[in-house]
Order: C-alpha cells, then sequence, then structure tokens
C-alpha cells in the first residue's frame, strides 16, 4: 500500500513539474491519467479494472460535456450506427416474457458489485429512473414516466400492426443498447453490457406491453 502511495505521489509531482514548465500536453495528461487508474485500482469479485478502459462513444460524449455542447450529429450518427449492431434480436421472434418476472426485476436494484454472487442474477433497477405502475409511489424521474407504455402507443389495441411491430422493436433494442437510438444516452446498455439477459429483457418488454401489466391498467 505504501508503495502504491509513492506511486501515486510521484505522478502528482510529474503533473506541478510539466505545469511549471510548458503545461502538459493533452497526451501527457491522458498517460498520467491512465497510470493512475491502473495504480489505484484492481480487479475483486465480478468487478473488473478492464470496465474503466476508454470507449470511442463515451469519450465523445464526455467531451461534448466538457465543451458545454451537444454532440455533432455526424459523429454522432456514426456512433449510434455502431451500437445498432450490437443488438440481437430474439431467434425466436417472441419478445415477450412473463411480466411478472419483469415488475421483480424493475424493482430489483441488486448486483454488479464486487461482493456479489456470479451466479445470482441481476436487477434491472429501472424504478430507480422511471415509474412504471401508475400505483407505485417510489421511482425516480431520471428517465420519462412509462405508465401506460403499450397502451398508449396502440400495441396493446393492435399487435399486430405495422407501427406497434416498430415500437416493439425499439423498445427491445432500446433496452439492449440504448445508445443505439441516443449516441449520450445515460440509461444502461443493459444486456449489451451484461447487465441483464436476453431473457430477463423479455420479461422487461411483457411489463410494458403485455395488457394484463400493471403499466397498462
Amino acid at each position: 500500500m505504501k508503495k502504491q502511495y509513492l506511486s501515486l505521489a510521484s505522478l502528482v509531482v510529474a503533473i506541478l513539474v510539466a505545469g511549471c514548465a510548458t503545461g502538459p500536453s493533452p497526451a501527457d495528461l491522458d498517460k498520467i491519467t491512465a497510470d493512475v487508474v491502473k495504480n489505484s485500482f484492481r480487479d475483486q469479485g465480478l468487478v473488473k479494472v478492464s470496465v474503466l478502459a476508454p470507449e470511442d462513444i463515451n469519450t465523445a460524449c464526455t467531451a461534448a460535456e466538457v465543451a458545454g455542447k451537444p454532440i455533432d450529429p455526424d459523429l454522432a450518427n456514426a456512433l449510434q450506427e455502431a451500437q445498432l449492431k450490437t443488438i440481437k434480436w430474439p431467434a425466436d421472434g417472441n419478445y415477450l416474457g412473463d411480466w411478472k418476472k419483469g415488475e421483480a426485476l424493475a424493482q430489483n436494484g441488486r448486483g454488479m458489485t464486487w461482493t456479489d454472487d456470479a451466479k445470482t442474477a441481476n436487477g434491472g433497477n429501472c424504478y430507480n429512473c422511471h415509474q412504471f405502475d401508475p400505483k407505485e409511489i417510489s421511482f425516480g424521474n431520471i428517465g420519462p414516466s412509462l405508465t401506460g407504455y403499450g397502451k398508449t402507443r396502440g400495441v396493446i389495441a393492435d399487435p399486430t400492426s405495422a407501427a406497434s411491430k416498430a415500437i416493439i422493436e425499439y423498445t427491445w433494442g432500446k433496452i439492449w443498447n440504448s445508445r443505439a437510438y441516443n449516441a449520450c444516452s445515460v440509461m444502461p446498455r443493459a444486456v449489451h453490457k451484461g447487465i441483464i439477459t436476453e431473457a430477463q429483457a423479455k420479461d422487461l418488454m411483457a411489463l410494458l406491453l403485455d395488457p394484463k401489466s400493471p403499466v397498462n391498467q
């Protein structure tokens, strides 16, 4: 541990020395940051240092946020197209699972921490950002309310129409990888990043689109 502190202290000194001279270049700062991360974190349990590895879409969105302006539209489209290619559509053509399991999943925020058992399925933590059941009194508002999701979009009334098919596919894609539709979305890329499974995604789809789900009552 002492050796680690000395290493980090050396990096800080390097930054200060560079700043007193001509100033560090962006490349120098990137290297210093990478070294700090490498020396400060370690794999433990389910959590791996690899999750901190740079990714084009994150780099672009962070740069836009730091600059205080929207991401370039052409760049956003290119990034979204790349993310869209990661989506896998149900091989059996069935998008809906069990809405009761979906409700339990949406309410479950456990998982993805270093103390979790790898054999235990993660929760979706969906209520942290959305309202589903209109009778629910505790939910987040980072994302839009999803009450009446299938009913208000016409899927319940006519699930076989072209419009409903488009909504169903969009919903599946959004759950699988939200950034396929919004490059800088703060919604987790749930299936793409291994947070939930394809089967769990079907259960969330049922929560949103099954006529018997409390969402559509």
